[in-house]
């Protein structure tokens, strides 16, 4: 199945519905499900702390984002699957980032965590799990 690494904090926000957009470089003609690998880089103490500080912002404005806990994060595997419904140049989304290509993702989930080894780009797994 079509795969792409983001790196954490990132990749537990899209598969819990919180990110709704994933800003790349480049565009792409794929439209479909999209396996999320989460990269291996551990979080520092002040990515957990942007964390903290997002999840806050966002409640005091009524959105709801997802809190994240060390126990829901994983590193080097997949962690999730999304809907690659489209890509965008302009976006109403606060993910969005006006000097990128906007990849619409929808129907988030989590997975059962399968680790594996990131690629750069699009990639294939054979994902051992039963999905949706």
């Amino acid at each position: 199945m079509r795969t792409i690494s983001v790196r954490q904090p990132f990749a537990m926000l899209i598969v819990r519905g919180g990110k709704d957009i994933e800003n790349r470089s480049w565009s792409t003609e794929y439209r479909g499900p999209l396996l999320i690998h989460a990269g291996v880089k551990p979080m520092s103490k002040s990515d957990w702390q942007w964390i903290k500080d997002l999840v806050k912002w966002n409640h005091d404005r009524g959105i709801m984002v997802p809190d994240i806990t060390p126990a829901d994060v994983h590193y080097g595997g997949i962690v999730g699957m999304v809907t690659l419904a489209d890509v965008v140049t302009s976006s109403t989304s606060g993910w969005f980032d006006a000097s990128s290509f906007g990849w619409v993702l929808t129907n988030p989930q989590v997975l059962p965590f399968h680790p594996c080894k990131g690629q750069l780009g699009f990639w294939d797994v054979d994902y051992p799990f039963k999905v949706k």
